[in-house]
């Protein structure tokens, strides 16, 4: 597992410490995470713009904001995530994938925290229960 820790270890190190919150970004694959102390970065696709010279990739990874406290998981389905073209369907991939792939990555990283959907993400559970139709 390869591991970024934006500007540099002692920074990222120092912020983890102090249980500041963290951006991390982790591949869906769960071999590369990307993860700064977020007054470095903001936003999870400048973090990404910060480290590779490109935000385009933004939707190969899961988003997340972290602390010892817990994950909060950026719940952001990409349209074309697994080649899977009905959206309820790939919803469910999407989550069934994160919950699998996002414990073991932020274990990795010594953060054996829950992971939680905000609110204002969980639109995306009506479209997965069928609840909610959209053209």
């Amino acid at each position: 597992m390869n591991i970024i820790k934006y500007p540099n270890e002692q920074n990222f190190d120092n912020a983890v410490k102090a249980d500041e919150p963290l951006l991390v970004l982790i591949s869906f694959d769960g071999e590369n995470i990307i993860a700064s102390q977020i007054d470095e970065a903001m936003e999870h696709h400048i973090l990404l713009r910060l480290v590779k010279d490109s935000d385009a990739d933004i939707d190969k990874y899961f988003r997340l904001v972290v602390d010892h406290s817990g994950a909060d998981w950026t719940f952001v389905c990409p349209p074309n995530y697994s080649s899977i073209t009905r959206k309820d369907k790939r919803i469910e991939e999407f989550f069934k994938d994160g919950m699998r792939v996002i414990p073991k990555a932020l274990k990795a990283m010594g953060y054996d925290v829950p992971v939680s959907i905000p609110d204002r993400y969980r639109r995306h559970f009506d479209i997965m229960n069928g609840e909610f139709f959209s053209t």
